[in-house]
């Protein structure tokens, strides 16, 4: 009796799957490329037109070149001063709060007691500062003059155009919290 090797039997039958797939008829493929290739026409673009390129050359060397950045000039408010006239002090020493306008202030609280009160207040670029009566804030020269517990008084000195200033009055109140929901 014959021992049949069913490996070489099972190799063989997927052999020969294999090469029947290989010859299957591909005459429908052949005639759909046909009829693209006859029915596809190529079309391309035509080549953009060439303008010719027309030189200026740059004439204003004695000007500050386009291509460095500009130097940051420094510009002096000269303003008239009328004698009699109110004005600020130009020689006192500015104080940190007045690089900021007062739409730049926020009230968040206050420190102290009844003897001394100090008002906290957050500048735009969320630094805390500590101000009481007699500080300066604002860019008009403004000067604290009341501090309570709900608000700040300013009194600011804006030009009148004439070379004189006008004081005028401002106010900082608190922010209120709102309850969490």
């Amino acid at each position: 009796m014959k021992r049949i090797n069913y490996r070489s039997l099972l190799i063989a039958s997927m052999l020969s799957l294999s090469l029947t797939g290989c010859f299957d008829d591909t005459k429908d493929i052949e005639a759909h490329m046909e009829q693209v290739k006859a029915t596809t026409t190529n079309y391309i673009e035509p080549m953009p037109e060439v303008h010719a390129f027309i030189h200026i050359a740059y004439s204003a060397q004695e000007q500050r070149s386009p291509f460095v950045l500009p130097k940051p000039e420094v510009i002096e408010q000269k303003i008239q001063q009328v004698s009699g006239c109110l004005s600020p002090d130009s020689n006192r020493r500015k104080q940190p709060l007045e690089k900021y306008a007062l739409s730049d202030l926020v009230m968040k609280g206050t420190l102290g007691d009844e003897n001394k009160l100090w008002a906290l207040l957050e500048a735009s670029d969320l630094t805390l500062h500590r101000v009481s009566i007699g500080n300066y804030l604002g860019l008009y020269h403004g000067k604290i003059t009341q501090v309570s517990t709900t608000k700040v008084k300013i009194m600011e000195l804006s030009p009148d155009g004439a070379g004189c200033w006008v004081e005028r009055e401002a106010e900082l109140e608190i922010v209120k919290s709102e309850p969490n929901k």
